[in-house]
């Protein structure tokens, strides 16, 4: 009976064992399930799919291969949010390196007075330590460069050296700036001295990048001190146009544009903003003058600083005249003084006026020719023109007449300044006109002479302004001359040379490379007159040599044409056998003889062109004593000349 009491407690525990590690297990296991499913949710969750969970117990296994360290730590982490951080353990690993893809590498190059700072990421490849080099020996104090880069292992993309060179290179001459370097693109922002500079830095920019270094540029400079504040407006045959424009601000700049516009203003005009306005009222007075001068139909109308001179054409009505002029008048602001002329119609049968004039040549020589006031006078223009142009380039011919007006001689000189802002024209002046025509590589030369003559000439000055801006003259654009690009050929041809197949007009495989770089040259020329010569050695008929000749000339213009180089006005000579530059007897020489020429069309300077520079003028008997004393003059320059 004992025995079995025993038996049946026993059994009952066991039973309860049994229950409670059922239960357990089950328990557990519901744990596992749970814990598997939320910790998979979160990280779904955190857009980590790569990852994947098991369980053993109350233990949490995470699996996978993480592309990256910080992406193994962020999946840690978002199971550490669902359980207990203490049962996870990791069993995940990280993706080779070499399988992923490259961060982008940049450096941000910031330079102003406190100094230089390089900020960004660069490749394991870059020298680091000869970058901030460089670096220090381009900034004013090498204790200010500022090192904040990482590198990253990864091989250098395609055009990042070229990049960073480059981007060094802009920095020397930027102290102002912020370079952004990447491998497909460098962008510059940066603050230049001038507009001169600006326009000229941005050529030098453009052309150094080149094809290798894509650039953004967005370079400023601040605004001008215009002193006197210039504006010139012109009616002339109907056709309205600026030979000076200037505003304080951009809503005036606008407000005058109009107005100019309204007035028969058909080509672009640009109005320069800089510092130095006389009023603030400046764009309203320069709106109400070019409406009167609409008004009366033609003239001009300049502004220097608060003097207004109106002039309008010879023969206007006087009633109109004086309506105009008046109502101008009273609608200026009371800051401006108002000069308004109207010329007088001259008397039938009345001789030509005296005139002086100066030429410039597009090789820089001057030739001054026509009435000076005196000798003192003359010998102060010559040696300004001297000092302006060089002394070899002057040439003096003009003649003595003490019958001018007393303004003479200051309308001279100003004449010889107005000439300097060109590349070649000439000035004309007489007693009532004063004309500068020409042509110019200065964008701002037209608004430059007539703030020279307005200023020089004083109020009521007529003076009409015929300048033509041209690119290929502009210095700040780095257009190489026709002289330096017929250099540039010889320098890029060198020991090479254009040679062709035996007997033909068919290029050999090394003269592909000679007219690439031939052309790039030629693309920055422009339109030049270049003749391109065939020559070839004796032997052969003399006949069948100047054809081929001709058609091996012909050939090379048509693949620089192909370059697309501007090639009307080349031309494409054979010259056969004709001009050796060395002996046919030899295979030396005759190889020799066997080449393309690049010589500039050169025009022909004839007699006549000769007679008509050399300035001389006829004269008079009724001039006869000062025809003497110029002659005398001449005799003397003549005879320094020779000593000379």
């Amino acid at each position: 009976m004992r025995l079995s009491k025993l038996f049946i407690s026993l059994l009952a525990f066991g039973l309860a064992a049994l229950l409670c590690l059922v239960a357990a297990y089950f328990s557990v296991r519901v744990i596992e399930n749970n814990s598997i499913k939320e910790v998979r949710q979160e990280l779904d969750k955190a857009a980590l799919t790569w990852a994947d969970v098991d369980s053993d117990g109350l233990q949490i296994f995470l699996i996978g291969t993480a592309p990256t360290e910080a992406a193994r730590f962020d999946a840690l982490s978002a199971a550490g949010r669902v359980v207990d951080a203490s049962r996870v353990l990791d069993q995940m690993g990280v993706a080779d390196t070499a399988d992923l893809a490259p961060p982008r590498f940049s450096v941000e190059i910031l330079r102003n007075d406190a100094g230089i700072s390089l900020i960004g990421l660069v490749p394991a490849s870059t020298d680091r330590e000869a970058l901030l080099s460089q670096v220090r020996d381009i900034a004013d104090d090498p204790g200010q460069v500022s090192d904040l880069l990482e590198v990253a292992s990864f091989d250098a993309p395609d055009g990042w050296a070229d990049a960073l060179r480059f981007s060094l290179w802009a920095l020397e001459d930027l102290p102002r700036s912020k370079i952004s370097v990447g491998a497909d693109q460098v962008q510059i922002t940066a603050m230049t001295d001038s507009d001169a500079t600006r326009r000229k830095m941005e050529s030098d920019l453009v052309r150094r990048a080149g094809d290798k270094v894509t650039l953004s540029l967005d370079l400023s400079a601040p605004r001008p001190v215009i002193s006197p504040f210039t504006l010139r407006f012109l009616i002339e045959d109907g056709k309205a146009k600026f030979d000076a424009c200037s505003a304080g601000t951009e809503e005036g700049r606008d407000r005058i544009l109009a107005a100019a516009n309204a007035a028969g203003l058909n080509e672009k005009a640009s109005c320069t903003i800089g510092l130095g306005i006389p009023s603030k009222t400046w764009p309203q007075a320069a709106e109400l003058a070019i409406n009167a001068l609409a008004e009366v139909g033609g003239g001009s109308v300049t502004f220097s600083d608060a003097d207004i001179s109106l002039l309008v054409p010879e023969g206007t009505d006087r009633g109109v005249f004086d309506h105009v002029v008046g109502e101008l008048e009273n609608a200026l602001p009371e800051v401006f003084a108002l000069t308004a002329v109207l010329p007088e119609t001259p008397d039938e049968g009345e001789q030509g006026p005296p005139e002086f004039v100066a030429t410039l040549s597009p090789e820089g020589a001057v030739q001054m020719r026509g009435r000076v006031a005196g000798a003192l006078e003359r010998q102060t223009a010559e040696s300004y023109a001297k000092a302006r142009f060089g002394s070899g380039a002057s040439r003096m011919s003009a003649r003595i007449d003490e019958t001018l007006p007393a303004s003479w001689s200051v309308r001279v000189l100003a004449g010889l300044e107005a000439l300097a802002q060109l590349k070649n024209g000439a000035v004309t002046i007489t007693p009532d006109t004063f004309v500068v025509a020409g042509d110019t590589g200065l964008v701002d030369a037209n608004a430059t002479i007539a703030q020279l003559l307005s200023t020089k000439l004083g109020e009521g000055a007529d003076f009409d302004i015929k300048v033509t801006y041209l690119e290929k003259l502009d210095p700040t654009l780095g257009i190489p001359t026709p002289d330096e690009c017929e250099a540039g050929i010889v320098e890029i041809i060198g020991n090479r040379k254009i040679s062709f197949e035996p007997g033909a007009s068919t290029f050999d495989s090394a003269a592909k490379d000679i007219l690439d770089d031939i052309a790039e040259l030629l693309k920055k020329c422009g339109d030049i007159p270049l003749e391109i010569g065939g020559h070839t050695d004796s032997q052969g008929r003399e006949t069948m040599n100047q054809q081929l000749s001709q058609e091996r000339a012909q050939a090379v213009l048509d693949a620089l044409r192909n370059r697309r180089v501007l090639t009307a006005s080349y031309r494409a000579v054979g010259y056969g056998e004709d001009q050796p530059i060395a002996d046919n007897g030899s295979a030396d020489g005759r190889e020799a003889n066997r080449r393309i020429e690049f010589k500039l069309v050169r025009p022909d300077v004839t007699e006549e062109d000769a007679e008509s520079q050399d300035g001389s003028e006829t004269e008079t008997e009724a001039d006869a004593e000062t025809e003497a004393d110029a002659a005398a003059d001449q005799n003397e320059e003549t005879q320094e000349d020779e000593q000379n």
